[in-house]
């Protein structure tokens, strides 16, 4: 694959000393953002604004302090980390790496998760508003997508929970499918999610690879692991959301790098399908199309416009495939799409949070679930092609953000793109890399013990 890669990786990662103080002062800035927001949403809540962030202003969760032995765990985890991680990134096979990541990611995630009690894991998904409340209801797959949009309205005869009203059919499907092998329990659906998360982090090293080159993915690794976004990889159904979506996008762009032939169009469509699955399971992803776009047009200096619309072509094949397949199901995704943007309006969490404050707040979430480093790599970043994966995964969050439907929660809301934000750690200053990593899990550790997030 190195064959198709034309930016070296000193070009991915460059080092200029003379810029050093850019990552700083971004994080810097970030953090007066966060604060400033913060406090606007404490006025806001003084002055009677219901939020709808139980009790919090940036993140949805309430202060509260829980500090135990169980602690101990995740902090050790994060030394061993920031101490080995980068080394041990660059030195382990490739092919022992990938899963090697998603199993530190995962437990990680789990680590964090558990400072609270084991109960924590399966907790988020035990609420009424989440999918395995609607499990049960679910009889025939056939009638279940015929008559899924009939039942978004809330003042349908038997509207379903929150989030599955607002989700396409597919989510919910995730979880009836899990019990319906036999994997039942809020444990089960808890794994699913976190093994989705996890795996989301393989997936991005082999887009980075796939656009980059080895190096840029292997210094990224270690970011991946660590994030903050981990606190809501344990456990939320966006999780499996960015799982999907994201190893959609690096089956493509691994099509992208191969040489044309048989071999990367089979690539192309089973990423269009996996992508294709991701429409399913969230409307917003469909903005990740942004970054589907890079990590494949990248490659046009080589493929050319013809090579290019070729993988496009079997990745558009992919997913159109999954749309017909759940058009002829009973379920069209424009229909659900408009219904559900009707049920979202309808609730009092759209109708009661400002929307001026949430285009600035969605950011400060998001920027928390980054963490420090991801904002550093951001204020790196070169000109070089892998800087437009990060870019293009903001662009994507920005889209979000702007249509007016997110309002709120966008820390595990925006999981699928946070992911390949995280690419932009691969140009952080060497000298500055290890700080920021510890200064990344430090922050996740702190919400943790800080704050009772939802998820």
């Amino acid at each position: 694959m190195s064959a198709a890669v034309s930016d070296p990786p000193a070009q991915a990662a460059p080092e200029r000393r003379s810029r050093g103080w850019l990552p700083p002062l971004a994080v810097l800035v970030v953090v007066v953002v966060v604060l400033v927001v913060g406090r606007v949403g404490r006025r806001l809540t003084l002055d009677g604004t219901v939020l709808h962030l139980l009790g919090g202003w940036v993140l949805r969760g309430e202060f509260d302090v829980v500090w135990s032995s169980r602690v101990w765990l995740p902090v050790v985890l994060a030394l061993v980390g920031v101490l080995a991680g980068p080394a041990v990134a660059a030195r382990l096979p490739w092919r022992v790496l990938l899963p090697g990541s998603a199993l530190a990611a995962a437990g990680w995630a789990v680590a964090l998760a558990t400072t609270s009690g084991p109960g924590r894991l399966t907790g988020p998904l035990a609420v009424r508003h989440e999918y395995p409340h609607d499990v049960p209801r679910v009889g025939s797959i056939s009638a279940f997508l015929s008559g899924f949009v009939d039942s978004v309205p809330a003042g349908s005869a038997d509207p379903w929970t929150t989030h599955v009203a607002g989700h396409p059919p597919g989510a919910l499907l995730a979880f009836v499918l899990l019990d319906r092998t036999g994997l039942t329990g809020l444990g089960w659906a808890a794994a699913l999610c976190v093994a989705g998360g996890a795996l989301a982090v393989p997936a991005v090293l082999t887009g980075v690879r796939a656009v980059a080159g080895e190096d840029p993915a292997r210094t990224a690794a270690p970011f991946l692991v660590l994030a903050p976004v981990a606190l809501w990889v344990a456990t939320s159904a966006d999780a499996l959301f960015a799982g999907v979506a994201a190893w959609g996008v690096a089956l493509l762009a691994t099509a992208a790098a191969r040489a044309p032939g048989r071999a990367a169009d089979v690539r192309a469509l089973a990423g269009g399908l996996l992508l294709g699955l991701a429409l399913f399971l969230s409307f917003g992803l469909t903005a990740l199309g942004l970054v589907v776009l890079v990590v494949v047009g990248v490659h046009r200096g080589r493929l050319g416009w013809g090579g290019v619309l070729r993988v496009l072509g079997g990745g558009a094949v992919g997913a159109l495939a999954v749309v017909a397949a759940f058009a002829v199901g009973g379920y069209w995704w424009v229909d659900g799409f408009s219904a559900a943007g009707d049920r979202v309006r309808s609730g009092p969490s759209y109708a009661d949070r400002p929307l001026a404050f949430f285009l600035v707040a969605n950011l400060a979430a998001a920027a928390l679930a980054l963490g420090p480093a991801a904002v550093a790599g951001v204020a790196s970043l070169r000109r070089t092609r892998l800087a437009l994966v990060p870019l293009a995964a903001l662009a994507g969050m920005g889209v979000s953000d702007v249509s007016g439907l997110v309002r709120g929660e966008t820390e595990r809301i925006w999981l699928p793109f946070h992911v390949w934000v995280l690419a932009a750690t691969a140009f952080l200053p060497r000298r500055q890399r290890r700080a920021w990593l510890l200064l990344s899990a430090v922050l996740a550790i702190g919400i943790e013990v800080v704050v009772r997030t939802e998820w």
